[in-house]
C-alpha cells in the first residue's frame, strides 16, 4: 500500500506525546479575552493580540472601508497588478515608523523569512552562494533555519544568544557576504536577543544583521518600533498577524536589498499580494500602536504582577515581553496541567517538540493589554495549584 509511512508516523506521534490536532474556535470575544470551543468558554492565555487590538472599532471600519473600495482581494502577483494604493502606503508608513528606506510586503513571515534567506543565498551568473555565510541563533525560528538550510549559503548556528561564540565564529571567516540572524524577541522563551551587540559586531565584521521582529513589533520601544529602538538594523522582518492584529508581514531594508528582492525572491514574484483591505487595517492598527503607549505599560504592570503571584519554586524564563514560558520539561506534564487549567476554564497551551528542544517542553503564557488583574490572579492560582 502507498504511504504507509504516514500511519506509522502519526502512530509515533501519539506515543511521544506529541500528537497535534487543530480546534476551532466558535467564538473569539477579545473585549475580555474569551474563547468559546466545542460551546465552553475559556480564559485566553495563549493568543498572539499582544496589544489587544483584534476587533479594535478603528481597525474594523479601516478593514471595510478598503473592502469597500479595493474589494477582499488584491487579485493578482505585487508584479502583475496586484500592488494596489493601500499597499504602497503601507510600505511608506512602515518606512517612516522604523526609519527604513524600503519596505517590501510578504503574505506571511514564514514566507518573508524563506525569502529573505533562500534568495540571499542562490547561485547565480558564477556567482557561487559558498560566497555567502548566514550565522543563526539557535533558537530562531523555523522558518529562517528552513531558510537557511533551503538556500545554498554556508550555514553555521552558534548558541542561544551566545556572543563570544558568534564573535569567535565570525573572526574565522573571510567572507565578504555575512548576514547575522536572530529573533529579536524569541517566540517559544519571550527573552530578548542581545540587540546592541549582535549590531555592534555586525558593523565591526563589515556584516548585515537580520532580526525576525513578529514577537518584538508593538510591544517593544516607545513607539512599538520593536528592535528598531534599540539599534540600527540592517534588515528587519515582522508580522502583521501578532501584536498588530491583522495578517501578513513585511521586509524593511535598504533599496538595493529591496529591489533585488522584487527581481529574485520567487516567494514575492510568484505569490498574490495580501489584501489591500488588510493593508488598510493594518495602518490603523500601527496608527494605534505608536500612539497608545499605555498598551505597553499594561503589557508590563501584568506581567509583573504575574510574576509575583507564581509560587517561588515555579521558573519563569526570564521576559522582557508578553511572552512568559514555563519550563516543564516532559511532554506528559505540560499536557497534563494544560488539561488542568482547560477544566478551570483556562485556555492555557502545551509547548512540545518538536516546536522546542526534547526535554524542555513547557506552558507558554501570553500576556496582553485586554487582559486586567484579576485575570491574571485566577491564572496564577491555577498555576500554582496545578504545579505545586
Amino acid at each position: 500500500m502507498a504511504f504507509e509511512f504516514i500511519s506509522a508516523q502519526l502512530a509515533r506521534q501519539h506515543e511521544l506525546l506529541r500528537y497535534r490536532k487543530r480546534n476551532t474556535v466558535q467564538l473569539d470575544s477579545q473585549a475580555n479575552n474569551r474563547i468559546v470551543i466545542e460551546g465552553k468558554s475559556y480564559l485566553n492565555f495563549s493568543s498572539n493580540d499582544y496589544l489587544g487590538l483584534n476587533g479594535h472599532q478603528a481597525i474594523n471600519k479601516a478593514m471595510q472601508e478598503g473592502v469597500d473600495r479595493f474589494g477582499a482581494s488584491a487579485s493578482a502577483s505585487s508584479l502583475i497588478t496586484g500592488h494596489h494604493y493601500a499597499h504602497q502606503a503601507l510600505e511608506n508608513d512602515i518606512c517612516q515608523w522604523l526609519n527604513k528606506p524600503r519596505c517590501l510586503l510578504f503574505s506571511s513571515g514564514f514566507a518573508a523569512n524563506l525569502a529573505l534567506l533562500q534568495t540571499l543565498g542562490q547561485s547565480f551568473q558564477g556567482k557561487s552562494a559558498a560566497e555567502v555565510e548566514f550565522y543563526l541563533d539557535k533558537l530562531s525560528h523555523a522558518s529562517m533555519i528552513e531558510g537557511a538550510y533551503h538556500s545554498e549559503a554556508k550555514v553555521k548556528r552558534f548558541a542561544h544568544n551566545n556572543i563570544t561564540q558568534l564573535t569567535a565564529q565570525l573572526a574565522k571567516s573571510s567572507n565578504e557576504n555575512k548576514l547575522i540572524a536572530s529573533e529579536g524577541v524569541f517566540s517559544m522563551d519571550g527573552d530578548q536577543a542581545k540587540v546592541g551587540e549582535l549590531a555592534k559586531l555586525a558593523t565591526n565584521n563589515n556584516a548585515w544583521l537580520y532580526l525576525d521582529d513578529a514577537h518584538s513589533i508593538g510591544v517593544i520601544g516607545e513607539n512599538g518600533q520593536g528592535s528598531n529602538s534599540l539599534a540600527d538594523i540592517d534588515i528587519t522582518m515582522a508580522t502583521f498577524g501578532k501584536a498588530l492584529a491583522s495578517s501578513g508581514a513585511f521586509i524593511a531594508c535598504n533599496e538595493s536589498l529591496h529591489d533585488y528582492l522584487i527581481n529574485f525572491a520567487r516567494h514575492y514574484i510568484y505569490s498574490t499580494a495580501i489584501s489591500p483591505a488588510v493593508a488598510m487595517a493594518t495602518r490603523q492598527s500601527i496608527a494605534i500602536a505608536q500612539q497608545e503607549q499605555w498598551r505597553r505599560d499594561k503589557i508590563i504592570e501584568l506581567s509583573n504582577l504575574f510574576t509575583d503571584l507564581l509560587d517561588k519554586h515555579i521558573v519563569l524564563v526570564p521576559s522582557q515581553s508578553s511572552i512568559h514560558a514555563i519550563i516543564v520539561k516532559k511532554e506528559e506534564k505540560a499536557l497534563s496541567v494544560s488539561q488542568q487549567l482547560k477544566e478551570q476554564g483556562i485556555w492555557l497551551s502545551a509547548i512540545r517538540p518538536p516546536t522546542v528542544a526534547a526535554n524542555s517542553s513547557r506552558l507558554r503564557v501570553t500576556i496582553c493589554a485586554n487582559h486586567n488583574h484579576q485575570d491574571i490572579k485566577r491564572l496564577a492560582e491555577s498555576l500554582n495549584k496545578a504545579l505545586n
